[in-house]
C-alpha cells in the first residue's frame, strides 16, 4: 500500500517532445525538444491541407498572459504548466497590417517606375566612356616609358 502511494506521489516525468498546436485543424504537431522554430514552421506548412491558412510564426500562449512569439532562428522551449504551442495563421496578418497602419486595401495611387531608365543607361556608357579614355592614357604611357627612362638616364 506504501508503494502504492509512493508510486502515485512521484512527479511525472517530463515528455521528450514539444507540442504545438495547428490552430485550424486542431491537431498537434510532435517535435524534438531543441528543434528550431523555423524548422517546425516549414513542416508543419507542408503538411497543411490544400485552403487551410498558412502558418507565420510559433507562439507560447498561456490565459492571463502575454503572448511568447518566438523568431524563425528561436529554439522552441516548453514554459511549464498552463502554456501551450501554437501557430499564429496567415488570415491573422490583416490584424498585423492594420496596426502598422498599412492597410493594403488602401492603394497609395504610386505608379511603379521602370527598373532602367535613361539616366541609368546615360550612366553605363559614361562609364565605359570614361574605363576606355583612361585605358588609352595608360596604353600611351606604357608605349612611351621606354623614351621617358633613356631621357631621364641621358640628361644625369
Amino acid at each position: 500500500m506504501a508503494e502504492e502511494k509512493e508510486a502515485s506521489e512521484a512527479p511525472e516525468p517530463t515528455p521528450q517532445f514539444m507540442e504545438v498546436i495547428c490552430g485550424s485543424s486542431g491537431k498537434a504537431k510532435r517535435f524534438a525538444p531543441g528543434v528550431k522554430a523555423s524548422f517546425a514552421l516549414s513542416l508543419i506548412n507542408q503538411k497543411l491541407e490544400p485552403g487551410d491558412p498558412h502558418a507565420l510564426y510559433i507562439e507560447a500562449v498561456k490565459e492571463g498572459e502575454e503572448p511568447i512569439i518566438f523568431g524563425p532562428d528561436s529554439v522552441l522551449i516548453n514554459y511549464g504548466n498552463g502554456w501551450k504551442l501554437q501557430i499564429a495563421e496567415s488570415k491573422g496578418i490583416k490584424k498585423l497590417v492594420d496596426i502598422q497602419g498599412l492597410n493594403p486595401s488602401q492603394s497609395t495611387g504610386r505608379v511603379s517606375q521602370p527598373l532602367i531608365g535613361v539616366e541609368y543607361i546615360g550612366k553605363v556608357l559614361l562609364a565605359f566612356v570614361l574605363i576606355f579614355l583612361l585605358a588609352g592614357i595608360f596604353a600611351i604611357v606604357l608605349e612611351n616609358l621606354p623614351r621617358l627612362i633613356l631621357f631621364i638616364n641621358s640628361s644625369l
